[in-house]
């Protein structure tokens, strides 16, 4: 008897990072002192963005070392809204 084994590919939805979302995401974080669940979620796209120019990878550092610093903190909201 022959068994038949079947593997499954799944894709993982590509992870697009919204047109001036970077800079959104830097401007709150330096006006809050803080990044939210969605802020990291956009910063991962932004990591994983092989299209970022070098300004924006940059900026994607500072912010990362400012988080690393302690200067941004980094809180478990999904979102904040003001």
């Amino acid at each position: 008897m022959r068994t038949l084994k079947m593997a499954f590919m799944f894709e993982e939805p590509p992870i697009s990072l919204l047109p001036f979302a970077l800079a959104d995401l830097f401007a709150n974080a330096n006006e809050k002192g803080y990044i939210t669940l969605a802020d990291r979620y956009g910063l991962m796209a932004a990591i994983l963005d092989e299209s970022l120019s070098e300004d924006e990878k940059q900026s994607v550092d500072r912010l990362i070392r400012s988080i690393c610093k302690g200067h941004i903190k980094v809180i478990d909201e999904i979102s904040s809204i003001d």
